[in-house]
């Protein structure tokens, strides 16, 4: 008898609560899912845990992405954060979550007393957490494991907005979401996200700037081909 490959859950892409089945497991024989947050199995079910929209990374990984805003720092998560306060020996920074973050003056590539960055209060800035636990305030860097400074660093100009911490790992995933995809195509422009729940958007042209930061905001509930769709219509309008 040939075996088919079972199609994937017809819950992905949509809303789900706790306690929703989204996978029957008796119905996909000699199939090995990956199960990401959000999820759990039960004998031969796959429940949800989390309410958020459930999403497939194929071949076969599920996930709920969380509609949260609350923030909780974990070691690597890349994060947009607000100085809001400058010390002797680290700028004080918002980065969404329950504590403060620390990002040592030191924390820059080549890194020195003589060349510390002039962070006013307000600047935003780009960087990793590299310390985070429940009872000390977090700790960020402004450089990547290797010690450059790649991508991190103060973000100039541009526009950033707050979304849901599942909106941000939406727009991190890989391969590139649908929304981003249908946008890198016909726009140019720079984004950083984080997954702390913020996105910074800058372009040449403001009314790009205005229309990637809407196409992104209304993206979250919807599933890959309406953003798709949602995009061409935006695009439409600016044309």
């Amino acid at each position: 008898m040939e075996s088919r490959k079972p199609p994937p859950s017809p819950f992905v892409d949509t809303y789900v609560v706790p306690g929703d089945i989204v996978l029957d497991l008796s119905e996909m024989t000699n199939q090995t899912i990956k199960l990401g947050t959000g999820l759990r199995q039960e004998c031969d079910t796959i429940q949800a845990t989390n309410a958020g929209i459930l999403r497939l990374s194929k071949p076969n990984k599920y996930w709920v992405e969380s509609s949260q805003k609350r923030y909780v720092p974990s070691v690597e998560d890349t994060v947009l954060g607000i100085v809001v306060d400058t010390k002797p020996d680290n700028f004080v920074v918002d980065i969404k979550g329950p504590n403060l973050a620390f990002l040592p003056v030191l924390a820059f590539e080549g890194g020195t007393r003589r060349n510390i960055p002039k962070y006013e209060i307000g600047t935003l800035i780009y960087a990793r957490v590299v310390k985070a636990n429940s009872i000390m305030n977090p700790e960020l860097s402004c450089m990547d494991a290797t010690g450059k400074s790649a991508e991190f660093g103060e973000l100039k100009s541009g526009y950033m907005f707050d979304t849901s911490t599942g909106m941000s790992r939406m727009l991190l995933s890989s391969p590139t979401c649908p929304v981003l995809e249908a946008l890198g195509k016909k726009l140019s422009f720079e984004i950083a996200v984080g997954l702390n729940g913020r996105v910074w958007v800058n372009a040449p042209a403001p009314n790009t700037v205005i229309l990637v930061s809407n196409a992104i905001m209304r993206s979250e509930s919807l599933s890959g081909i309406k953003q798709k769709a949602m995009v061409e219509n935006l695009l439409e309008r600016l044309s």
